[in-house]
Order: structure tokens, then sequence, then C-alpha cells
């Protein structure tokens, strides 16, 4: 039978054993004593000053995130580190927006481009790439409010329009209406009849309506709920606009329609009538 003494020591040294890892077991109580001061020395120490620190979770065989240079330096794993990048447009891409942009009859967003371009392409690059390639040819691509679309080049105008039916014009009265509504919208009936100084027929309502260049935009909160009306985006496209700031500004339009200061007239010197004689002062 063991001393008891020598018993106190072997519970002191098991007692240690089970409280540390495997690689710091003692065999004696002394040997335990030391380990469980370097186990509260290794808590106190920062995980870079205690080597084979890990935090709970970690298995022991795992690599250690950290020890890589690029991932302890962005502070992210190095599969994190790495999304995936944007490429640049290939032709496929472009061939694509293009059939996208000519078969469609409104305006189209780079938001709904992306709907058709793979997940890779950013469609702002792929218009951008259009635009160099379409610059200063017969077709051109324009911005037209928040979309974009392809229109002939302005300067060929004048030679398409000899073999090309330009649609009819607009009455005189249609035009100037649909100029108030463009600078003043939204606004009533009533508010247009009062600057253009004369009464607005139904029937230039209608026919601004029937084109799509004007639109309902909700009703003024006033007795009788009159309909505001505005311009809509196809107002834009047919006047080749991007938005409304570009409409020309109303102090040039006054200038450009304002009719000529009179000159006064100058007679040939054989027409000039004889000057009058000086009048006598009296004496």
């Amino acid at each position: 039978m063991a001393p008891a003494g020598d018993s106190d020591e072997a519970v002191t040294a098991d007692a240690g054993a089970g409280d540390l890892p495997d690689t710091a077991a003692a065999e004696d109580a002394p040997a335990a004593e030391h380990a469980v001061g370097d186990i509260a020395a290794a808590e106190d120490a920062t995980p870079a000053d205690a080597p084979g620190f890990a935090e709970a979770g970690t298995a022991a065989g795992e690599p250690d995130v950290a020890a890589t240079p690029e991932a302890a330096s962005s502070g992210v794993p190095e599969a994190a580190a790495s999304p995936n990048r944007l490429r640049e447009p290939d032709e496929d891409s472009l061939r694509l927006a293009e059939a996208l942009i000519f078969a469609s009859a409104e305006p189209v967003s780079a938001r709904a481009l992306t709907r058709v371009l793979p997940d890779d392409i950013d469609a702002d690059a792929v218009l951008a790439r259009l635009r160099e390639r379409y610059a200063g040819r017969g077709v051109e691509l324009i911005d037209i409010g928040t979309g974009v679309m392809f229109r002939t080049a302005p300067d060929l105008a004048p030679r398409l329009r000899k073999v090309i039916e330009v649609p009819r014009r607009l009455p005189r009265v249609a035009l100037e209406t649909l100029a108030i509504i463009a600078y003043h919208q939204p606004m009533t009936r009533p508010e247009i009849e009062h600057i253009r100084g004369t009464a607005l027929s139904q029937q230039t309502l209608d026919s601004l309506l029937e084109l799509n260049l004007i639109a309902p935009k909700g009703r003024r909160e006033t007795p009788g709920r009159p309909t505001l009306w505005g311009t809509t985006p196809e107002f834009l496209a047919h006047f080749g606009l991007k938005d409304l700031r570009e409409l020309p500004r109303r102090e040039d339009l006054l200038l450009e329609t304002a009719p000529p200061k009179p000159t006064p007239e100058v007679l040939p010197a054989d027409l000039q009538p004889p000057p009058e004689p000086a009048k006598e002062q009296p004496a």
C-alpha cells in the first residue's frame, strides 16, 4: 500500500493531467505545476506571442488563415479576397446589345440590357463600346431619357428627306400648346389657355395625346380637381432630347422669334431735302 503523501501527489498529478492538453500531460506533481504555469502564461499572451495557440473550433490539422501574408494583410480569407471580376465586353455581348436596341421601339436602359447579358459583363461598358463603334457613322447611338436608341446622323437629314416621306407636321396651335406644356409642366388646361390668351380646343389636346407627346400627370388639388398635363418619353425621343434640361432657354427663343428692329431709311445725297435756312435772330 502506498504512503499517504505519495497518494496525494498522485491525485494532484492526475487532476493536472486532465486539465492539460495531451502534449502537456505530466507524470508527477512538480511537472504538473510547471505545465499549469505554462498554460496560464499562454492564456495571457496574444495569439502571435503564444506558438501553437488556436481558437476554439479550429481543427488541429487545418491551416491558419492568418498565416498567409495576403490574407493577413486584408483580414479576410484568400477565397473571399478575390471576388468575381467583370470581364471586357466580347463580340457576342456587343451583337446582343445591338439587336436589342435596334428591335426596341422604346429607349433601352442599362438595367434592361443587364437582363440579357452574361453576369460578368457590365452593361455600361457595352454601351460605351457601342458609342465608340457608331461615332461618326450614318447611324448613331444617342441618349434618350434614361435609355439609348439608334438614330440617323442629324447631318444626313436633308438628303434623307428626298427619299423618305416626312410625317405631317403638327399644326401651329398644337406646337404652341406642346411648347407651353414642356416649359411649364405639369399644368392644367385653364393654365395653358391663360398663357396662350385664347381658348384651347379639345381636338388639339387629342392630337397630342394620339401622338403620345403628352399624358395626364395627376390632378390639381383645387376645386374641380382639373387634370395636369406633362410631356412623355416619346416627346424626348421625337425631338432628340436626353431630358428636359436640354430644352432651349426661353430667353433664347424669345430673341430668335422677336421681330427685327426697323432701321432708319437713309436717302442718297442727291435726294436729300435742302437744309432749312437759318432763322435770323431778332436784334
